[in-house]
């Protein structure tokens, strides 16, 4: 478990981080070209990684249902839904409401099962926790909103 707590730590900071630059590219990009140069190097980067760690393979893909084929043109959508968001809201009031919306869902198809998920019962404490995330990013939202309105006043 303690494993398991790191790893989700490690790919927190790391996909704030790849959100940070993905917007930097789109700062001298369009959109379309910071998704296509972010989803191609991260293939080039998995291709490598996987034929040095697996070897011929990677190359195995065993059977599935074949819409699990089609996960990679989620991250289109991700990778440019974050940029523009990114682009219109700051970083951090972006990320947050990614992250809120990611663990709405999270809870829906955990407690519906959907795509071949097993069914995981709902909870009152799991609502509760979504919705004091969704409080904390209102929160920090109306802060920013009036640190902006002082900032307007004293110019």
């Amino acid at each position: 478990m303690l494993l398991g707590i790191l790893l989700a730590l490690i790919a927190g900071s790391l996909v704030g981080m790849q959100n940070i630059f993905n917007s930097k590219v789109n700062e001298h990009a369009n959109s379309w070209a910071t998704t296509t140069l972010v989803l191609c190097l991260g293939f080039l980067a998995s291709l490598t990684l996987g034929f040095v760690f697996e070897g011929s393979r990677i190359l195995a893909f065993h059977p599935m249902q074949t819409w699990y084929w089609f996960s990679g043109l989620i991250g289109v959508g991700v990778v440019t839904c974050v940029v523009q968001s990114m682009k219109r809201l700051r970083p951090t009031v972006a990320i947050s409401i990614v992250m809120a919306s990611q663990l709405g869902f999270a809870l829906l198809m955990d407690t519906y099962g959907f795509l071949g998920l097993k069914p995981v019962p709902f909870t009152i404490k799991q609502l509760i926790g979504v919705l004091i995330i969704i409080a904390g990013i209102v929160l920090f939202k109306s802060n920013s909103r009036e640190e902006n309105q002082q900032k307007e006043m004293a110019s």
